[in-house]
């Protein structure tokens, strides 16, 4: 039987296992939309092949949400860890919409695989030998080594473009093969690291189909919720408005660098440094959210974000040069992360621990989906008229998401006028 880590051995193990699954997304998450332009796809084509990870990742989410469980976290840790190296090296190899299809769509089987194991192992290690342990510390811990691991990933791609130490055609082309060669790193690690006793396979296959079989009732639970709760509908359909938005600060900044700095490998270069102060805005941008939903309540702080977000990524397509893009860009990312802890916060008023994790993965999933229509639409958008107008559709699009928000900003206040529950 597999030896059982102590809580402070399992910690380390949980947050080198963050360091190696998030610091190679630094290294590419600004770089794939300029890979696949520089091998010839158009800005459309480029985000309709890219949409496929995020129809999988949709399709995948419930279904495989009771794999860890059934199979063992570091059963589905290792499968998500193999599903990543086969789908950067496809990346990397791709030079058709056919096979940058094929390469995002094993990215969500990646991405669907990869969501919970790593943390429910954790938290299950930790309450063997510490049954009453609160975890909150290490997630906290966790978050931190999230951002510094893609802001260091970011900086080492910058800097790798920049070098182009091996004089490869494409100066592209190194921090990609390094995405490779860390995420089979990763896959090691995993292998080495992680500890946990066998599951028996047998009751692993029944309690797996047993979750997909579960998987469409969970569905139909969740949109019967949000015909039930008004608020939380509406809640959820801010979604969709935040997606769209998020194409202009996720897909179509390097794309628009690009064209302002005169080629994907000079964009590339910047984009770097600038995705690390990305992630340095958005963590202080979470922080100001705390700071200001004191003041103002969790609903009108939501609300403000919204409209400011949106109002950040119009300003980014009217961009005339680099420096102001840049500027954009960064306060844009800033309101980013102000927004996603208060809304979060209202998710959970409309809650119970019954239906906590249907809530949270009904919105997931809207986000997924919208992110993955909205992609292609404004990158045909894009191809026919400009980078600039879809970026301006989109930001311009997203602030409507404020209207979204006044369910939530009603009950807030019902809440407030309620008379305070008797001591008795």
């Amino acid at each position: 039987m597999t030896e059982t880590l102590s809580p402070a051995a399992a910690r380390r193990v949980f947050l080198l296992l963050t360091l190696t699954r998030w610091f190679p997304v630094g290294i590419v998450g600004s770089l794939i939309i300029l890979w696949a332009l520089e091998q010839g796809l158009p800005i459309s084509l480029a985000l309709l092949a890219f949409s496929a990870q995020g129809f999988v990742t949709l399709l995948l989410e419930l279904p495989t949400s009771g794999f860890a469980d059934a199979f063992g976290r570091r059963a589905v840790f290792l499968a998500s860890g193999v599903v990543n190296v086969v789908a950067a090296a496809v990346m990397v190899l791709a030079d058709s919409l056919a096979t940058f299809a094929v390469a995002a769509a094993l990215q969500g089987v990646y991405r669907a695989l990869d969501s919970g194991p790593l943390e429910a192992w954790y938290v299950d290690t930790l309450h063997v030998t510490e049954p009453d342990a609160d975890p909150d510390g290490t997630l906290a811990a966790q978050g931190t080594v999230v951002g510094l691991s893609i802001a260091a990933g970011a900086l080492l791609s910058g800097a790798l473009v920049a070098w182009n130490p091996l004089h490869l055609d494409s100066a592209l082309e190194l921090p990609m093969w390094t995405w490779v060669v860390l995420a089979v790193i990763h896959l090691i690690a995993i292998a080495v690291l992680l500890k946990e006793p066998p599951v028996g396979t047998g009751a692993g296959w029944a309690r797996a189909r047993q979750s997909v079989r579960e998987a469409p009732q969970v569905v139909r639970e969740g949109i019967g919720l949000l015909a039930r709760n008004r608020v939380l509908l509406a809640l959820v359909l801010v979604e969709v408005f935040w997606s769209v938005g998020m194409v202009t600060f996720e897909s179509f900044m390097p794309v628009r660098l690009a064209e302002l700095v005169g080629g994907e490998e000079r964009a590339g270069a910047l984009m770097g440094p600038v995705s690390a102060g990305g992630w340095a805005v958005f963590a202080l941008g979470s922080a100001l959210a705390g700071l200001t939903s004191r003041r103002l309540g969790a609903t009108r702080t939501a609300m403000l974000a919204r409209v400011l977000n949106g109002l950040g990524a119009v300003a980014m397509g009217l961009a005339a040069g680099p420096v102001a893009l840049i500027v954009a860009y960064l306060v844009t990312y800033g309101l980013h992360g102000s927004a996603g802890p208060v809304h979060a916060t209202l998710l959970h008023r409309e809650a119970t621990r019954r239906n906590r994790a249907t809530v949270l993965s009904m919105n997931s999933m809207v986000a997924f989906a919208a992110f993955a229509v909205a992609g292609p639409l404004l990158g045909f958008l894009a191809t026919g008229v400009s980078t600039q107008v879809a970026m301006v559709t989109a930001g311009a699009f997203s602030i409507l998401g404020v209207l979204c928000y006044l369910p939530a900003l009603h009950a807030e206040r019902a809440r407030a006028q309620s008379p305070a529950p008797s001591a008795s």
